[in-house]
Parts: structure tokens; sequence; C-alpha cells
């Protein structure tokens, strides 16, 4: 939730816990002698490449997909057909019967 979108009583709310907090710091710091801090918040660590070392990854890239293009251009681009396998009618019809013959002997066995 954003501070914006906080009522009044909230926000008095959270800056009275911020008090009672700096308040509770002053009395381990008189306890113990020594201030005690949180430790800072590290900044967020962004990209680590250069835009430099981006271009050349870039160029680096253009170049490989120049080279393949090439290559594939000067290869034929139509490949030969492969024979395609044909089975006659009568194979068929002998598959078929026989297929028709299971099937029949797998429901008469199913009736019994």
């Amino acid at each position: 939730m954003s501070m914006t979108n906080l009522s009044a009583q909230q926000l008095r709310q959270a800056a009275n816990l911020k008090e009672q907090i700096a308040d509770r710091e002053k009395q381990l710091a008189a306890i113990f002698g020594a201030e005690t801090k949180a430790a800072p918040a590290k900044p967020a660590k962004k990209g680590g490449i250069s835009a430099a070392g981006r271009a050349r990854i870039a160029a680096a890239a253009k170049l490989r997909w120049a080279k393949v293009r090439a290559v594939s251009a000067a290869k034929p681009v139509s490949k030969p057909a492969k024979k395609k396998f044909t089975m006659s009618a009568a194979a068929k019809a002998k598959i078929s019967a026989a297929a028709k013959a299971r099937w029949a002997a797998k429901k008469a066995q199913a009736k019994k």
C-alpha cells in the first residue's frame, strides 16, 4: 500500500510507531553504550552489461545469421519427392478380411 492511499489516522499510527522505535533504539544505546542502527540497504543491482557490450553481441549475432542465410540460399530449395508406398486393392481386401475375421471371433467369444 502506498503512502498516498493511507488515511490520516493510519499516518498518525505510523508516525507514533517510528517514534517508539527511535525511543527503543536510544534505550538500547544507553544499555550497550553504543548506537545500534540497522544496516543500510544495498541499492538494487542493475544490468551488468554496458551498451557497447550489447552492441558487440548484437553485431556478432547478425553476422552469424547472415552466414546461416547465405548457406541456406546456396542449397537447392526443392527436395526430391520420396517414393510413395501404395498398397494394391487385393492386399487391402486381404487385410480387411483378416481384421473382420478377428473381430467376428472376438464377438463370438464374448457371447459365450
